[in-house]
């Protein structure tokens, strides 16, 4: 059996509706959000299903929502007999997702701290003042030189490299408006302004990072029992204490997202299956290793069919 990974998503993957086919199929669906809602007195399963109250691009309901989703698409590969991936990454918030199935956090926990990180990310910056925007057909290097230039107008950073020609930069409204016009100056296919509350990965983002310490301290991290790459370094930690530090970081520095994706090819992955809803980092890793297979898992039939790759 060739080795395998398990990829776990991040915000804008959420959708209305996800895992409603799987839920009719599998009560572990609904026990699994009936765990988290009760965590956090809210029900996250109605959020996902009908969102009536618009909570769910809220980012504090966001984060617990996408956890909750790939926890769950994770405890039904395993209640299937689905083989044990090698090795875990998630990109940005994926990263908790990964680390609770690798043993080294309990769901619960990771729960209350993805509900506390999205308060403090809200909080950090009053809104209306930072932004996003993805950058299409420029090197990295282009976009940090640009980001260097446009910081005369405040914070600007890159913030997820995402996939080649495709990185994302956050920061304060103006410094990133001046960096996008900047990077069409430049020749850049795209520059577009992303639909976040929040510019995440910047900055901007230390006063969230100084409170997330305070959660995470008092919080008991475990030995992984499957290697998971972080993005912050783009490197497999299985020091407890050092993966605590490295997502204190991953909140003011970039996803190194490329990078991780390259060192899973390197370790001889030759496949990997996006657990969460959507399929929005299969598209990135397309991009990034192109002979890298990648499968989805939020409707039965894709779970099927992933099993029975990941088996092969």
């Amino acid at each position: 059996m060739q080795k395998f990974g398990f990829v776990f998503p991040g915000q804008g993957s959420q959708k209305l509706g996800m895992l409603s086919g799987l839920a009719n199929q599998s009560s572990i669906i609904l026990e699994t959000f009936a765990e988290a809602s009760e965590v956090l007195e809210e029900d996250l399963w109605e959020i996902s299903q009908h969102d009536n109250d618009n909570n769910l691009d809220q980012t504090q309901i966001t984060q617990p929502v996408l956890l909750t989703a790939s926890v769950a698409i994770w405890r039904l590969w395993n209640d299937r007999q689905g083989p044990s991936p090698s090795v875990l990454a998630g990109h940005s918030l994926g990263e908790y997702s990964a680390l609770v199935c690798a043993g080294v956090l309990h769901f619960q926990d990771a729960v209350k701290l993805v509900f506390h990180r999205g308060r403090f990310m809200q909080s950090a910056v009053p809104e209306g003042t930072g932004k996003m925007a993805a950058i299409v057909g420029l090197e990295n290097y282009q976009i940090n030189e640009i980001c260097d230039e446009a910081e005369e107008l405040g914070v600007v950073s890159a913030a997820n490299f995402n996939a080649p020609g495709q990185t994302v930069i956050a920061g304060n409204t103006e410094a990133v408006e001046r960096a996008m016009q900047l990077c069409k100056e430049a020749g850049a296919r795209r520059a577009l302004a992303l639909n976040v509350s929040v510019p995440s990965h910047c900055d901007l983002m230390k006063p969230a990072a100084e409170k997330l310490q305070q959660e995470l301290a008092a919080v008991t991290f475990m030995q992984p029992e499957i290697a998971v790459v972080q993005n912050a370094h783009a490197k497999i930690c299985d020091d407890p204490e050092k993966i605590k530090k490295n997502l204190i970081k991953q909140l003011y520095t970039p996803v190194l997202w490329v990078d991780c994706i390259k060192l899973i090819s390197k370790a001889g992955v030759g496949k990997l299956m996006e657990c969460g809803p959507g399929k929005v980092l299969c598209g990135l890793i397309k991009r990034i290793e192109p002979e890298l297979l990648c499968c989805g898992s939020d409707d039965e039939a894709s779970l099927d069919s992933a099993i029975a790759e990941m088996s092969a």
